[in-house]
């Protein structure tokens, strides 16, 4: 199957590619508001008309949620798993969108054309990519390249409750070679990326409380111990000068990063002062010896959330509170137990307690890092493809947050994910006039044609 005439179907057909993508960013698929559970079941019937319109045999899937969008065509060569979701974020507060959040348009802007909808980027758009790129190869070669199973989620942006569920019920139909996911976007705005490194997460909510109740500071302070000024101690206890985190053993299981890989890295050129002087910042804050990428990709963080305890209403209320309280995240990498860090940080915090203090933790289980072997050739093959398409070359990147589907993947049905998407640092997503570039759209459904060729040879 020859590449070329799909390229050229791909871009002749580009406004009718639009007009689809279109209908979907129409309907209101907002997952977390029960107000919308119509609308989020009406765009899984929506791409499963569309997948089928192509010869997918697709079909909705119940969850005890919304519904999974599934999907098999058979052909030569790797089995492939792609993953998209197809809900979206609230829309609120609507005073500040230039125009309905649900009526997409074409908008003209200095960067170039843009699509204006909630969902454009985050993932509609993206989604889309991939369905256009395999519209296209069926239309021009009667067959898709390669064997596909599509899964398309309705629940990503209220936290995939039904997906563990999902998943472990239909592991052996849905365990392929290797997953794509199209919920990432490119380096700066401008390089195609294959992220290979997400952290993982871990987060501690919890209270202190010293006194059985709230103090005059007239009557006790001086001999009573203020929570507060105990919780400060604790938190700020958690680094020490050069930006390390403290905790006995936090680091033990964080692999240095492969040179090829660092090398890599310092030849994107990453500008962090404008990256942080963009938000008002100048400095970095991490580990002093390690460069600004790997602060953000490749090593973990201790970061305070939120923190709050006594009065702070107008005015003064001149106690001592009985209690102080903290939310604090962790960001892990490489092997990092999200277990034993939580372990780590509680023994921490209860050993700084003063006698007679206690504390109430309010948290729920974290997640590990994920990290994709590039040995597989499927890597270098796609990172190779993306490559002809961008004006830079395509380049293996980490990603500061993380995407728990990549995870899940590993775990349950043994494969990798390549992580690719199209997607700018100034999309807005979750944000109100959420774009998605047309640039984007158009060499993203290329660069998915020209990466189904690759794989599939």
């Amino acid at each position: 199957m020859t590449l070329d005439p799909v390229l050229a179907r791909i871009d002749q057909n580009m406004p009718d590619a639009v007009d689809r993508l279109f209908d979907l960013l129409r309907i209101k698929s907002i997952s977390t508001d029960p107000a919308f559970n119509a609308d989020v079941d009406r765009a899984a019937e929506w791409l499963v008309s569309e997948l089928q319109s192509i010869g997918i045999e697709a079909e909705k899937r119940p969850t005890t949620g919304h519904p999974m969008v599934v999907g098999h065509v058979d052909g030569p060569g790797p089995h492939l798993l792609f993953y998209g979701h197809y809900d979206v974020q609230p829309v609120d507060p609507l005073e500040l969108w230039d125009r309905d959040p649900f009526d997409p348009a074409l908008e003209d802007t200095d960067a170039g054309q843009v699509i204006r909808a909630r969902g454009a980027s985050d993932d509609k758009g993206q989604l889309m990519t991939f369905v256009e790129a395999c519209r296209a190869w069926k239309a021009v070669h009667g067959a898709l390249p390669c064997k596909i199973t599509f899964l398309f989620e309705g629940e990503e942006e209220s936290g995939s409750p039904s997906l563990v569920p999902f998943l472990k019920e239909n592991a052996e139909e849905l365990s392929c070679d290797i997953a794509l996911i199209c919920d990432t976007g490119l380096f700066e705005s401008a390089v195609p990326a294959i992220t290979t490194m997400l952290r993982g997460l871990l987060g501690e909510d919890f209270t202190i409380t010293g006194p059985s109740r709230d103090l005059h500071s007239g009557m006790y302070g001086g001999i009573a111990m203020n929570p507060i000024r105990v919780l400060s101690k604790i938190l700020a206890g958690l680094h020490d000068e050069t930006g390390a985190v403290t905790l006995p053993g936090f680091y033990d299981d964080v692999p240095e990063l492969p040179d090829h890989i660092r090398a890599q890295w310092q030849g994107l050129n990453f500008d962090h002062a404008t990256y942080l002087g963009d938000v008002g910042l100048k400095s970095p804050a991490g580990e002093l010896d390690r460069t600004p990428l790997e602060q953000i990709w490749s090593r973990p963080t201790c970061d305070v959330n939120g923190i709050w305890g006594g009065y702070t209403g107008d005015g003064f209320k001149t106690v001592l509170p009985s209690q102080a309280s903290a939310k604090l995240s962790f960001r892990l990498v490489g092997q990092q137990d999200p277990d034993k860090i939580r372990d780590a940080f509680r023994s921490y915090l209860e050993g700084q307690l003063p006698e007679g203090f206690t504390v109430e933790y309010r948290t729920e289980k974290g997640s590990a890092a994920s990290q994709m072997s590039i040995e597989d050739p499927s890597f270098e093959k796609a990172r190779e493809a993306l490559s002809d398409e961008w004006p830079r070359p395509a380049a293996y990147v980490g990603c500061g947050g993380s995407i728990p589907i990549a995870g899940f993947f590993k775990d349950m049905l043994d494969m990798d994910s390549m992580l690719i998407g199209f997607g700018r640092d100034d999309d807005q997503i979750h944000s109100p006039n959420e774009k998605y570039d047309m640039e984007s759209f158009h060499k993203g459904t290329r660069s998915w044609a020209r990466i189904l060729a690759a794989l599939s040879q």
